[in-house]
């Protein structure tokens, strides 16, 4: 039997890298989905390549800073499929980079309502929605900068991925007697878009694999792999928790 027949997910970041690694693969395994991202063209293909291979999928094209965003994919999930089990809360952005003093504010408050607002926005619809399902699973997509490790040039997205773990902890608390698991993935160094883009020199993705245990990144698809495990009830005892899929990054000092 696939291991999430019959439940309902949404997806965030859903047309690229991780997400849609992810969303492929939770439909593969029985999940219907409501999948989110900006991007109508890539998205919509997602969609097209979800129903041909049998699955079920819909896509709510917004941004995820937006209120409206997470109160409409719950909309969609509830009345497309009745109900919501499983949200894999995984947009984000590297946001502005640089040296802390050369940060602008709007740099600061974009990448923090990108990466953490939008998780606290997202917990607020989808909690009720799992409530009147008696309990699912709720992800967030961190990262070990900024837990395990502190890299130059890099406060806001650190600070705004840190803060997901705190969110984590305190909705796994408050929701636990519920039913509600809340957990946060933290991938190491993997192949999308967004890693390309700021390792751009093969001399970069080179150093980049050098730093972690297993001397090289992972695949968008091997994260979604955890992700199915937090997602899926092979995880129905863990609550709370900071998931390392880092390849060892966190840990290598040569």
């Amino acid at each position: 039997m696939k291991i999430l027949q019959g439940k309902v997910a949404i997806v965030t970041g859903a047309s690229s890298g991780i997400g849609r690694a992810s969303a492929l693969l939770f439909a593969r395994e029985g999940a219907r989905l409501v999948v989110v991202a900006r991007g109508e063209e890539r998205l919509q293909a997602l969609v097209s390549e979800i129903t041909q291979a049998g699955g079920e999928a819909v896509a709510v094209i917004s941004d995820v800073r937006d209120e409206d965003c997470a109160q409409a994919a719950v909309q969609v999930a509830t009345e497309h499929y009745g109900g919501l089990d499983v949200a894999f809360n995984n947009a984000g952005t590297l946001g502005e980079m640089g040296p802390t003093p050369d940060l602008s504010l709007a740099g600061w408050r974009e990448t923090l309502d990108i990466n953490l607002t939008s998780a606290f926005l997202a917990a607020k619809y989808q909690v009720p929605a799992m409530r009147a399902r008696g309990g699912g699973s709720l992800i967030f997509t961190s990262t070990f900068v900024g837990h395990t490790v502190g890299l130059p040039g890099a406060a806001a997205y650190a600070a705004s991925k840190a803060g997901l773990l705190g969110l984590t902890r305190a909705l796994a608390a408050e929701f636990g007697p519920e039913g509600i698991r809340v957990n946060a993935l933290l991938p190491g160094g993997t192949d999308t878009p967004m890693a390309r883009a700021m390792n751009g020199t093969p001399e970069a993705w080179a150093f980049v694999e050098n730093l972690h245990a297993l001397k090289r990144v992972a695949s968008p698809e091997e994260q979604a792999q955890s992700a199915l495990y937090l997602a899926s009830d092979a995880s129905s005892f863990t609550t709370g928790t900071a998931l390392l899929v880092d390849g060892g990054v966190s840990i290598t000092r040569a």
